[in-house]
């Protein structure tokens, strides 16, 4: 057996994780967001404090992802790999705290007029179906680093990078421009 088959032997076993994470995720963050706690009648203090919390976290796995990228392009592959774990999980942690904050508040409306109502809602559309689109990019990824699939890795991570950093920059961007009009 070649080096390559082991390798996409390897890379095979997690193909249904990716697929069931793929699908779990989306579904379960739409349906969370559809949830308010306090209008279930439990007793939860809204959390309010979490939009610059994880805004913050989004801009900071855009800069992981950029120094990852450098990392990778100066041949440092154990930073490249420190940081990119570190993105996933700030991913993970973004994820959490942007459901855990609309499953305690109330949403926020964008109270912007004209020309810059477009803007925002193209910006916040393309984030969250790019947010969609990227999830079986990422964990494909991972997987092909992981199980040592470099030469593929390498040909998705050309399109997970850019697809990643644009999530996490617009994310910034939502909550910058909707910002104003959190009561």
């Amino acid at each position: 057996m070649s080096i390559n088959k082991i390798d996409f032997e390897k890379e095979k076993k997690y193909n249904k994780w990716i697929v069931v994470l793929s699908i779990v995720i989306p579904v379960a963050v739409a349906a969370l967001f559809g949830i308010n706690l306090r209008e279930l009648g439990f007793d939860v203090e809204p959390l309010t404090f979490l939009p610059p919390i994880y805004a913050t976290i989004n801009g900071l796995t855009a800069v992981l992802l950029i120094i990852a990228f450098i990392a990778i392009k100066n041949k440092n592959l154990v930073l490249h790999e420190n940081l990119m774990t570190t993105a996933i999980w700030c991913s993970v942690a973004f994820l959490v705290m942007y459901v855990a904050y609309h499953m305690t508040s109330d949403s926020t409306k964008f109270g912007g007029e004209g020309f810059i109502r477009y803007i925002y809602f193209f910006v916040l559309i393309s984030h969250i179906l790019l947010s969609i689109v990227v999830i079986p990019f990422v964990l494909i990824t991972y997987v092909r680093a992981i199980t040592n699939n470099i030469e593929r890795h390498k040909k998705i991570a050309k399109i997970t990078f850019p697809l990643w950093l644009y999530v996490a920059v617009t994310g910034v961007i939502v909550y910058i421009m909707i910002s104003p009009y959190y009561s």
